[in-house]
């Protein structure tokens, strides 16, 4: 479909919506992410249910450090932010700073996820083991799976950035570099709802 577009003026405005293809990946991405937010607010869901069964094992309050936690969450935000200079660039078909913007996005989300395991690790020495309580698995499988989706994101850009290296920007691969910014913004925002209901509430009581 892409042979529809006539690009010797150069790229359209919206090279990553300008082809039939572009615009069905923009539309399957967005049928993607609502399943994934009915996935999540199911495990929000359970984990408000069971977070106060600690069974007599540590209590959130007396483990999450709000100053690590709280720059986790500004990593990741200036991640997506990133990634919506690496969209402005594609839009002005400047592939050099597209590739730079994802290469940082990359790198922050590499020290979102140090961050989080080294997190992970801190609560098990504390006695915080995946079996410890109803609250310890429901912590760790809602914030892990959300650290799942980050390690997927994270192979994605990378993926794309080594297929893509001399490419440039083209209607085939605009799409991707866009859905790929979707995502990302969409786990940012779910750590947005984790920051506020996991930390921010269970310090808070």
């Amino acid at each position: 479909m892409a042979d529809s577009v006539d690009v010797n003026k150069g790229l359209p405005a919206n090279p990553e919506k300008a082809t039939l293809e572009g615009k069905n990946k923009f539309l399957g991405m967005f049928v993607f992410l609502a399943g994934e937010t009915t996935m999540f607010a199911t495990f929000f869901g359970t984990y408000l249910g069971l977070r106060s069964g600690t069974a007599s094992g540590p209590e959130s309050a007396d483990l999450f450090q709000l100053p690590l936690v709280f720059i986790m969450t500004m990593i990741l935000l200036t991640s997506s932010l990133t990634s919506v200079l690496a969209t402005f660039a594609m839009k002005k078909n400047q592939f050099g700073k597209l590739k730079l913007w994802m290469w940082v996005t990359f790198l922050l989300g590499v020290s979102f996820l140090s961050l989080e395991i080294y997190e992970f690790v801190e609560y098990y020495e504390h006695g915080l083991g995946y079996t410890t309580s109803a609250f310890a698995s429901s912590f760790y499988t809602l914030v892990g799976l959300h650290g799942a989706h980050v390690l997927f994101g994270l192979g994605w850009i990378l993926l794309l950035l080594l297929r893509n290296r001399n490419a440039g920007i083209t209607l085939t691969n605009a799409p991707k570099f866009y859905a790929f910014s979707l995502y990302w913004h969409f786990i940012d925002l779910v750590w947005v709802f984790i920051f506020t209901v996991v930390y921010l509430m269970g310090i808070g009581g």
